[in-house]
């Protein structure tokens, strides 16, 4: 039987999706078929338990490269271009099969075991450093060859950076995507920047064999694809590149979303039904990627690394090109282990919510005289109490200052592993060690449970985080106190005193970049709870004078000086910080040693505009005359959006909700990213109301792309009580909406009812 099968490009990110280069009129195709957005492309049936072979054949323009899964077997002249025929792809699930053609710079190397190719647009090559792409990926391939203990599956390694991409990046078998926005830089790549690259790099890689070779038989097991891809990602970038601490960036960065998500009121198990394809992304999210993750984690403590590894090895070799479930990685883990893993299952993958572990201890005479781990369920409608193998580390404060014995540093004193379940678990291997200071229950974070610091930790934690010599313990105890703040027991007063006395002499990296994301965060609650008053200013000033200080300070260490400068760009909002970036962006006054490229430059006019400061809308035109590329009118665009102009944001507004708009959805993602910032509350109250009525119609008529970005960024929280009321009303009036929209709206009412409750801790008047 023959199909013959047309229909348009797609402008949206999914099926073959089509872009025009503005920069130089170039066309550039790619595909994303995840989860079922193949049959856009050619007719199929769309699922992954359907595996079947490729054979491709192209006819292309004569400067296009294209690619597949397979090396092309040959490439002819033909009449109006050449034709491409490439040799049947192994059996693979529709999702990971790709196709991606246009005229492309190719850079490759074939000094290793297979030849990798990188491409990009050529407007964009200057952006590429592809000697980092290659080493971690050269790294990578020889770091999951040995770890899993199976060669790399598919015949070549290609890696495509593309433009208007929905996600991060995509697992195509020998094809892998990249989003543009994420990792192309014009400037020089920080650490940061590098080891985000690195991560996704070795994701992706992961997903070769894991959900590649094999595949989860249907969608409710993209969760393990995922949580498994995040777990050894994390762990590759560890073992194979600079990035030796990637544990403590994931303990900062996916697993507090994990715990963030586990408990707010849309939370759900990890193994979850799906019961069609058009729900395969509804659950999509850090419970899914990290939360899954950090359970792999706790398993591999709790099996033993070299037992967990095997199992690992066996699930894979045993189920290669086929499709698999839960039960065989499970049944793999625990024929290594020798042990029945059933229970853990039960407990860990199909009940929701996060523990909390306490540490209940007391002392007689300067020793412990008893000592336990209490385990609290989630809540009421979630009392599970789990089973898994932490830490628990004792620490002391020494007595001498400056010159003596520690220097007065807050010391370990005692570690010990114990494997806790049930409600109290004694630990009678402590008994007799010197009364703590400190007390860590998830010392070098084993466990996903949520610490709740007892009181005497607690105030040890905010007066010494200045004495604490282990950057991931440091980590630890920034993060109880921001939970604290979270929990509304923390006035936010106090964590930002902490920063001003601490942040500024940090010296580890990863932990800076950690402080600045919260304090951007208390800065957007400063913004939403205060509005115009004197404390608002005065505390937006202070952490202005702090991050200004500290990025000048930091001379001679690009890394650090640009993680510094960019909190002051992101927090600045006084008349005299954005005239300081005014100058900046006119060459005057930049801080020594600062690199002052495209990228900042954009970010600096997007600054200005936000605060409609003097002559910031002429910027945008100027800027884009200098850079006219897709990513410069994409600045421009959220400059543009950003000005606190009533009327222009409900213009903006009326395009980003017209379906039949010229603008690409690309574009309109940009707007809608950038609409209503947290400053601007009474702006968005202006348009609250029309916001909240849209949303039932949209749901229904846009789709669920469409839809993640407006619920992510267009459902009005204001921080009143009020809003929330009014969030209330619309979760009551909405029950038909989709499961992706409704969780939005879930999760906007608790996280405005959150902010209030953070209000009311600072006893500040109700707005």
């Amino acid at each position: 039987m023959v199909v013959v099968y047309e229909r348009r490009h797609s402008s949206n990110g999914e099926g073959l999706h089509r872009m025009v280069d503005p920069a130089d009129g170039r066309v550039y195709t790619y595909s994303h078929f995840e989860p079922a957005a193949a049959h856009q492309m050619f007719a199929l049936f769309d699922q992954p338990d359907l595996k079947a072979s490729y054979q491709l054949s192209v006819t292309a323009p004569a400067d296009w490269q294209v690619v597949s899964a397979m090396p092309e077997r040959a490439v002819a002249a033909v009449a109006g271009g050449k034709r491409w025929d490439f040799p049947a792809t192994p059996r693979l699930s529709a999702y990971n099969f790709s196709l991606h053609a246009g005229p492309y710079k190719v850079w490759e190397d074939r000094s290793g075991k297979y030849p990798l190719r990188l491409m990009a647009r050529q407007s964009v090559a200057g952006q590429v450093a592809p000697a980092d792409w290659f080493k971690y990926t050269q790294g990578g391939l020889a770091f999951f060859e040995k770890y899993f203990g199976l060669p790399y599956p598919f015949e070549k390694y290609d890696q495509l950076l593309v433009p208007d991409f929905l996600y991060g990046a995509m697992e195509n078998a020998g094809a892998i995507t990249f989003a543009e926005k994420r990792f192309l830089f014009k400037e020089s790549m920080t650490a940061a920047q590098k080891q985000s690259l690195a991560s996704v790099i070795l994701h992706e890689m992961a997903h070769q064999w894991f959900g590649d070779l094999v595949t989860m038989k249907w969608w409710n097991g993209l969760w393990l694809n995922e949580s498994f891809a995040a777990f050894m990602a994390t762990l590759a970038t560890a073992e194979s590149t600079e990035f030796t601490n990637a544990w403590q960036s994931f303990y900062s960065g996916g697993k507090q979303a994990a715990y963030i998500q586990d408990q707010q009121v849309t939370t759900h198990a990890i193994e979850t039904p799906v019961p069609s394809t058009a729900n395969a992304f509804d659950n999509i999210d850090a419970i899914t990627y990290s939360k899954g993750a950090s359970t792999l984690k706790q398993l591999r403590h709790l099996l033993g690394t070299e037992v967990f590894r095997q199992g690992v090895h066996n699930y894979l070799a045993k189920y290669s090109w086929q499709n698999a479930k839960l039960d065989d990685f499970i049944g793999s883990l625990g024929q290594a282990a020798g042990r029945d893993l059933s229970g853990w299952t039960r407990d860990w993958l199909y009940q929701a919510g996060v523990n909390t572990v306490t540490a209940q201890y007391r002392c007689a005479g300067g020793k412990v005289s008893e000592f336990a781990l209490r385990q609290d369920g989630a809540s009421a409608a979630l009392p599970t109490l789990r089973e898994q193998r932490v830490q628990i580390g004792l620490f002391g404060l020494e007595k001498g200052r400056g010159k003596g014995k520690g220097g007065g540093q807050l010391v370990l004193q005692r570690q010990q592993a114990v494997t806790y379940s049930g409600a109290l678990t004694p630990v009678p291997e402590l008994k007799g060690e010197d009364c703590p200071d400190l007390v860590y229950p998830n010392y070098e974070d084993w466990g996903y449970v949520q610490v709740r610091l007892d009181e005497r930790s607690f105030r040890t934690a905010q007066t010494s985080l200045g004495k604490v010599a282990d950057p991931l313990l440091r980590a630890m105890l920034w993060q109880s106190l921001w939970d604290g703040v979270r929990a509304g027991q923390l006035p936010l007063a106090a964590y930002l005193r902490a920063v001003r006395d601490n942040a500024p002499a940090e010296r580890d990296y990863t932990l800076l970049g950690d402080i600045a994301g919260k304090t951007r965060q208390a800065k957007a609650y400063v913004d939403l709870i205060a509005p115009g008053s004197a404390w608002q200013r005065e505390t937006g000033v202070a952490l202005e004078r702090m991050a200004l200080a500290a990025a000048r300070a930091a001379k001679g260490d690009d890394n650090f000086q640009r993680r510094w400068f960019g909190l002051y760009l992101d927090i600045a909002g006084s008349p005299a910080a954005l005239a300081q970036l005014a100058g900046v962006l006119d060459g005057r006054d930049v801080p020594a040693g600062l690199q002052v490229g495209q990228d900042l430059r954009w970010d600096i006019v997007a600054r200005l505009n936000r605060y409609a400061a003097a002559g910031s809308a002429a910027l945008v035109d100027a800027e884009l005359a200098r850079d006219p590329s897709d990513a410069g009118q994409a600045a421009a665009l959220a400059a543009r959006v950003g000005r606190p102009d009533a009327k222009a944001k409900a213009e903006w507004l009326a395009q980003i909700v017209d379906l039949d708009s010229k603008l690409p959805f690309s574009r309109r993602r940009v707007a809608m990213e950038n609409l209503y910032p947290a400053e601007q509350g009474a702006l968005g109250e202006e348009t609250a109301q029309q916001r909240l009525a849209l949303l039932a119609s949209k749901d229904q008529a846009a789709g669920p792309i469409f839809m993640r970005s407006y619920g992510s960024h267009l459902i009005p929280a204001n921080c009143t009580p009020a809003s929330v009321a009014r969030l209330e009303q619309a979760v009551a009036a909405a029950p038909a909406l989709s499961a992706g929209s409704r969780r939005a709206l879930l999760v906007a009412q608790q996280e405005d009812a959150r902010c209030v409750a953070i209000q009311r801790a600072m006893k500040l008047p109700p707005r």
